[in-house]
């Protein structure tokens, strides 16, 4: 089973798309699964991470079948 990967905001829009796969076999790390899914763009610093609806940093495992999600930095006002 592969990990599900989702872009939200001004992310989905700069990737192009605002869902991905990746498998599983190929990472094992939130920042990997960034790797994989973004054609080798370097993680930006301030990015906002997920894995399975629940805050995550970029060295967090990750497994089959793992949600994983990245966000643009939030303001609010």
């Amino acid at each position: 089973m592969p990990i599900q990967v989702k872009f939200f905001a001004s992310l989905r829009e700069r990737m192009g798309r605002g869902e991905d796969q990746v498998d599983a076999d190929a990472v094992t790390t939130v920042a990997q699964v960034w790797e994989f899914a973004s054609d080798g763009e370097p993680l930006p610093a301030n990015i906002l991470m997920a894995v399975n609806h629940e805050h995550a940093e970029s060295d967090h495992p990750v497994a089959d079948g793992d949600e994983v999600a990245f966000f643009p930095p939030v303001t609010g006002g």
